[in-house]
């Protein structure tokens, strides 16, 4: 059987700075129709950066949707034109400081395909090196240093509760 949803309207309810968001009126497989809340979203690059101890770069970040701070790899969204390593080297200069003179693709993954199109662009980075700090002029950031049997840890006890960070954390380990 086809799953596939046909789209017979789409209408944009909100435009803003990272988002959009649309509701889409679809044709099911069944021949019923629905409606989906779909929020469209730049694609983004996140870094499971690590220095010479083999100490990962985390960041401790507010966010504002879950009312707390949050332990997370560096991470931004892609710039309009700019490829997947171009923006990862951007975003973790700016977020942590940090170069890296070696760069691997570990894969992509979308963050909710059941309401988002958002796409993660997951990068390796080693070889690092002291660049400039830049973060974006309403992002507020402490940059955390662990091991990755102390992040491992982590993600155990709860206390790293963000998705692309423990898919890194996870590819991370699986690479070592």
């Amino acid at each position: 059987m086809d799953y596939t949803e046909k789209t017979l309207a789409s209408k944009s309810i909100f435009t803003g700075r990272i988002i959009d968001v649309w509701v889409d009126t679809v044709l099911l497989p069944d021949g019923r129709q629905s409606t989906r809340e779909i929020v469209r979203h730049a694609p983004a690059v996140a870094m499971v950066a690590l220095d010479e101890d083999d100490q990962l770069l985390l960041v401790r970040q507010y966010r504002k949707p879950v009312e707390q701070s949050l332990l997370e790899i560096p991470a931004g969204i892609m710039e309009p034109g700019e490829k997947p390593l171009q923006a990862a080297r951007r975003e973790l200069e700016e977020e942590t400081g940090y170069r890296a003179d070696c760069w691997e693709e570990l894969g992509s993954f979308f963050t909710g395909p059941g309401f988002t199109d958002e796409r993660i662009f997951l990068f390796l980075a080693t070889g690092l090196q002291k660049g400039q700090l830049q973060p974006d002029e309403d992002e507020f950031l402490e940059l955390c240093r662990f091991s990755l049997s102390e992040v491992k840890n982590m993600v155990h006890r709860g206390e790293i509760v963000d998705a692309k960070t423990i898919i890194g954390i996870q590819w991370a380990l699986m690479k070592r």
